[in-house]
């Protein structure tokens, strides 16, 4: 009896010092039901980033379709099968669910704040800074779906309470509302005060850089729509100029990754961590590099491992032997390798173009030629008078290269757009250079590479009607339709 005693005593004490009020043990503190704009903001953007960089089969196919790299054991996706492993409705649900709802979410959260401001005049400067950068990379985020699959939801989308079933905006109608609101953003920034500080994993929350992205954007999109507006294109091209774009590395849009999973670029968990050997250079994208004994080639490439000093890729859409071709080299494979949004050398390739489509930008199309395929290779190690021989070569120089206006700035443009297919993939629709043959067995007796992603099969279930008129617009959802811009 005394042992027992004993034993109760300290628990009847337990019980008489705690509250009466039990509701605390109902909440899950690993499972937080608020959370801070800026984490949504840095899981959205390392979200968006991931999408456009990564090699894995279930997201993103595009080095494949401009045929920069080929597959080994497995090529399904090079002989365009995107219905097996369902990367329409991955592609899509990354965008609007991780993507742009998360930015959604986290510019709602600012907007509270802002109603209910209390602070320093510079505090809330930064606040309206914040809600810029989202807009700026929504409208990216938009962008990408439209040049992937065309008309898609957009006035309705985000909005479940009342659109579960969203409808199909016109792409085009997109296009301009995206680049008004681009133009917005980058004037409403104060490029005198900070933003989203070290949660901005691009630019730390650099204003002075997001203007720039947003300008260089509106620089790329409206170079896509010279062919269906040339007016409006024009006009959009040389208010973006103005405004400011991105024509140094220094202003480049890179995120760079970290050494430890799940941060690494997804390219070493796709080539490296995975222990799988998929993926080898194509032989389409070699050859050519050969043919204009490339420099970069050694920056890109390892060398054929049956004849030392050359560089030997795989046959598109057809089964390789990974141990018979050269392979990536180290440098994309490791885990800090940054992704990449927009670069000056992109931006001096569309400048370029856009001299030859008669918009006064300022210099020659051969002068930006040049600063493009320069800034390229300076920035993947390449001497600088190993620069001055390339551009000097008959087969590379401006002047005598083989070709009209679009098959020089497109094949350039391709090789310099090496490991991001999806802006390659945009470029080669837009100027239908390079030449870029169908392997020989695809799925669907498809004859051509694919213009745009077929709408997702969730689509098809669950928003039938709408999907049922998108496709309708467009003639039928198959993968060979060219988008609205893409008119020749």
């Amino acid at each position: 009896m005394k042992n027992r005693l004993l034993i109760l005593i300290p628990i009847l004490s337990l019980f008489a010092s705690c509250s009466d009020d039990i509701t605390g043990l109902n909440q899950d503190t690993k499972r937080p039901t608020t959370t801070t704009p800026e984490y949504l903001f840095t899981n959205a953007e390392h979200a968006m980033m991931d999408q456009v960089t990564s090699t894995s089969v279930n997201r993103n196919v595009f080095r494949l379709y401009v045929q920069q790299w080929a597959e080994v054991q497995y090529p399904q996706e090079s002989q365009y099968d995107l219905t097996g492993r369902k990367i329409p409705d991955t592609h899509w649900a990354v965008y609007y669910r991780d993507v742009l709802r998360d930015f959604k979410e986290s510019k709602d959260l600012l907007n509270k704040q802002k109603a209910n401001f209390v602070g320093t005049p510079a505090q809330l400067v930064e606040l309206n800074n914040k809600i810029s950068i989202i807009d700026i990379l929504s409208a990216y985020s938009y962008n990408v779906l439209v040049d992937t699959f065309g008309d898609i939801p957009y006035s309705e989308a985000l909005n479940i309470a009342d659109f579960p079933l969203p409808k199909y905006d016109d792409g085009l109608t997109i296009y301009k509302d995206l680049i008004a609101k681009l133009t917005t953003a980058s004037k409403a920034l104060d490029k005198s005060q900070g933003s989203f500080g070290d949660a901005d994993l691009v630019y730390g929350g650099n204003t002075q850089k997001w203007a720039k992205f947003a300008n260089t954007l509106r620089l790329r999109m409206a170079i896509n729509l010279d062919d269906v507006d040339h007016a409006y294109a024009s006009a959009q091209v040389l208010a973006a100029l103005s405004d400011g774009v991105i024509l140094t590395s220094a202003d480049s849009a890179y995120l760079q990754y970290a050494d430890l999973q799940p941060n690494t670029n997804p390219l070493y968990v796709d080539l490296v961590a995975s222990g799988r050997f998929d993926f080898i250079p194509a032989n389409t994208f070699v050859n050519k590099m050969n043919a204009l004994v490339d420099p970069r080639r050694a920056k890109f490439f390892t060398e054929y491992p049956k004849d030392s000093g050359k560089y030997d890729g795989g046959k598109q859409g057809e089964l390789n032997v990974y141990k018979d071709h050269s392979n990536f080299t180290e440098t994309i494979k490791d885990e800090k390798y940054p992704g990449v949004l927009l670069t000056n050398s992109e931006v001096e390739f569309l400048l370029a173009e856009a001299v030859e489509r008669g918009i006064a930008v300022g210099g020659t199309a051969e002068s930006h030629y040049n600063a493009a395929i320069t800034a390229s290779m300076t920035d993947w190690g390449v001497a600088p008078a190993d620069i001055t021989t390339y551009l000097a070569q008959p087969t590379v120089a401006y002047a005598t290269a083989t070709g009209t206006w679009k098959q020089k700035i497109a094949e350039q443009s391709w090789i310099a757009l090496y490991n991001r297919g999806f802006e390659a993939w945009t470029t080669y629709r837009r100027l239908d250079f390079p030449i870029l043959l169908a392997p020989p067995v695809t799925f669907n007796d498809i004859k051509e590479v694919p213009k745009r992603y077929t709408y997702p099969g969730i689509e098809q279930t669950l928003n039938k009607t709408n999907y049922t008129a998108a496709s309708g617009k467009i003639g039928g959802d198959t993968a060979v339709k060219k988008l609205f811009w893409d008119k020749f």
